[in-house]
């Protein structure tokens, strides 16, 4: 494994992360407290230290599946980053709250589930430019890092590259940003990313694989259940097209990019990674052997 310094955080993270969206069960897989185990063991196991989760996947359903793991491991080697700003109602169905009070209530909730006493990276969760300009949410934000149980602060902002937000991360005492960043999607490369360089904000890369698109598994002829999330990004004729047009054009990225022997899921983080920015990309997995697939990228880093 390889590491990288998380901007101005000090954090040494590994430069491949563990996303944990699909232990909501909102990705066809309602997984069982044995299957998170060998998942993160194994992340371990390779030298993977960071846990990227958030309060709205499941209801919490994510963060007590990692707690119940942490129960049975040392909680100093991880650094586990949750979310905030939403509330789970059903698979696909959420609302925000965003108000301090409702926030103060997510983060007591989050360390319960996880069953610690402090996260590591607590980020505002793809919200508006309205819920953002709230100092009522950011002092008690602040007021919680003084007390020891958020360390840092964070903005994962949302799939329109929030460029306002990310200008603003000094303002509000965040130190890193979060974002969709794979080679399908380089839209963060035109000012994003020079905003997080001119403020030393750590980078989390979401979305490596494009919902797995970038895996190579998937063609135009490719369907998914209706419980999984890909399905809902499918529905409409648009939104069908829009899927189709993206296979194409993946199709032509694994004939003309992809060294031949090398598996297009390890090229695609590796891709992400060769931009010094990047701090870290942060892929889900399914099993143990998907671990061990993503961290199999950190060798093209090293050729």
């Amino acid at each position: 494994m390889e590491y990288r310094i998380l901007g101005r955080t000090g954090l040494n993270v590994s430069v491949i992360g563990l996303g944990t969206y699909q232990f909501g069960g909102e990705w066809g897989v309602d997984y069982t407290q044995e299957e998170v185990n060998a998942i993160l063991g194994k992340g371990k196991e390779l030298g993977i230290n960071l846990i990227d989760t958030a309060e709205c996947y499941g209801d919490h359903l994510s963060e007590r599946l990692i707690g119940g793991y942490l129960k049975e491991d040392n909680r100093s080697d991880w650094i586990i980053a949750t979310k905030f700003g939403h509330h789970f109602n059903a698979k696909f169905n959420r609302d925000t709250r965003c108000n301090a009070d409702d926030v103060q209530k997510q983060l007591e909730d989050s360390l319960r589930a996880l069953g610690t006493d402090y996260v590591d990276l607590y980020q505002y969760h793809s919200l508006s430019n309205d819920f953002f300009q709230n100092d009522e949410l950011w002092t008690m934000l602040d007021k919680q890092k003084q007390a020891g149980k958020i360390v840092h602060l964070g903005l994962s902002i949302g799939a329109n590259d929030n460029v306002w937000q990310t200008d603003r991360a000094s303002e509000v005492h965040a130190d890193t940003i979060q974002v969709v960043y794979n080679r399908v999607n380089r839209k963060p490369e035109q000012e994003v990313f020079p905003s997080c360089e001119r403020q030393n904000l750590g980078v989390l890369a979401r979305v490596p694989l494009a919902s797995g698109f970038l895996s190579g598994k998937y063609n135009k002829a490719s369907t998914f259940p209706a419980n999984d999330v890909r399905s809902s990004r499918t529905v409409t004729p648009e939104q069908r097209q829009a899927h189709e047009q993206l296979l194409e054009e993946i199709e032509h990225i694994g004939n003309t990019e992809v060294p031949e022997g090398v598996p297009m899921s390890e090229w695609a983080l590796a891709w992400c990674l060769q931009n010094p920015v990047v701090s870290c990309v942060i892929p889900g997995c399914k099993n143990a052997e998907q671990v061990e697939a993503n961290a199999r990228a950190v060798r093209l880093l090293q050729n």
